[in-house]
């Protein structure tokens, strides 16, 4: 049975340019996204102090890191079906209540391993934010805007940089003090956001099931092709995030503390460059440009797989790599906007969004065991570039056929 939609008359002006309402409503979703991504990577950034308190090998610190991460990916799927249904106020208040308990919980978990691995399941609620704050932005921005306001929201990702400057900090003055930080700002958002955030009143409510939505999002070939550029973008972006210090240790000798100042500088030219990709796409059709961003992706890869030294041409190499995976997790979600119905947004939001995040879990296992095997690095940029340019050839190809839905 095809969805029906509820419809009043249109929003004035969203034709043309963008009214007071949409810039508010980026503005706290984009507030939110930060927020609950801060709260989804409590865990990582304490890791170590987690692995010396309970005496972890590195596995086990490495799948307590991994749990919420792997549970907020895919828990975008039906939550970005159910803000299809309800609406992004409900859902951001919603879910950032919600997140308070493990957050909370957090603080009598961390004497014992097995109740971390349960808090960390739950504490995956809160990265699935991404799935709400899309389809919301997208309703209230034209074509013509829409890849810029993506991409600003798109920023709050870096939640995950937050958390990783703050959180040791806050620990190291008091155990307590990052979860209550956390927790108050997360039940303040909550109010916030039910006070501020409006869902657009023309806005198709489909009455399927849930399960119904989800299986036509996933019988859409689009879905599939956005979510592979997105692993790809997004993926790089997160895989980078998780292995890159390790790397730099590794085969550049760094200190701990180099390699992190590092790889928080990779991070920081992701987040600027999200919105760049956005803002390209409202001037150029967005396959354009993911297919112009994975080609930046490619060659610095080809050329770290030679091992270079790392000042400059390294440091260079990482930072384009960096420009050009932000860029693209930008405009592949300009894409979205451009080939998805409307009523679905949503729900392929979802899908896209957890392929993405566990795109990125893939290259450090690949990385990690190659050179375990071969003593080298060089066949994983390798591999990297294969996929970069394989996916800026399709997004060229393919994705500049697919008809635009406005």
């Amino acid at each position: 049975m095809a969805a029906t939609a509820r419809t009043v008359p249109a929003v004035p002006g969203h034709d043309d340019v963008p009214s007071p309402a949409a810039y508010r409503n980026l503005i706290v979703a984009t507030v939110g996204f930060t927020l609950t991504f801060w709260a989804w990577d409590l865990i990582a950034p304490l890791g170590s102090a987690f692995k010396d308190s309970l005496g972890l090998g590195s596995f086990p610190q490495a799948v307590l890191v991994a749990v919420p991460v792997i549970v907020g990916s895919l828990g975008r799927i039906p939550v970005g079906a159910l803000t299809d249904r309800y609406g992004a106020r409900v859902m951001f208040s919603a879910v950032s209540a919600l997140t308070i308990v493990p957050v909370l919980l957090l603080i009598p978990a961390r004497d014992s391993y097995v109740a971390l691995l349960l808090v960390g399941f739950l504490l995956g609620l809160g990265g699935t934010t991404f799935a709400i704050g899309i389809p919301l932005v997208n309703s209230w921005f034209p074509p013509a805007r829409r890849g810029l306001a993506l991409g600003i929201f798109g920023m709050g990702m870096g939640g995950v940089a937050l958390s990783g400057y703050f959180t040791p900090r806050l620990y190291k003055h008091d155990q307590h003090l990052p979860f209550l930080v956390v927790a108050a700002a997360l039940a303040a958002y909550a109010v916030l956001s039910w006070l501020l955030i409006r869902d657009r009143p023309d806005r198709p409510v489909p009455s399927d099931p849930l399960v119904t939505r989800l299986g036509r999002a996933g019988r859409l070939r689009v879905t599939w092709e956005l979510s592979a550029l997105y692993a790809i973008g997004f993926g790089g972006i997160v895989a980078f995030g998780v292995y890159l210090p390790t790397y730099l240790k590794a085969w550049y000798d760094l200190s701990p503390t180099d390699a992190g100042t590092k790889a928080a500088g990779f991070a920081l030219v992701t987040v600027v460059f999200r919105p760049i990709g956005g803002w390209l796409s409202d001037r150029a059709h967005p396959a354009a440009v993911t297919a112009w961003a994975l080609a930046v992706v490619a060659l610095p890869a080809i050329v770290q797989a030679f091992d270079p030294a790392l000042d400059p041409l390294g440091t260079i190499c990482f930072l384009v790599m960096a420009a050009g995976l932000g860029a693209a997790s930008g405009s592949v979600f300009a894409l979205v906007s451009r080939v998805t119905p409307q009523p679905q947004v949503g729900s392929v939001t979802g899908i896209v969004g957890a392929v993405g995040g566990l795109g990125g879990f893939v290259p450090p296992l690949v990385m990690g065991a190659i050179y375990s095997g071969k003593g080298s690095y060089s066949i994983g940029f390798m591999l990297l570039s294969d996929l970069a340019l394989a996916g800026c050839v399709y997004a060229a190809v393919r994705m500049r056929g697919v008809g635009n839905r406005d």
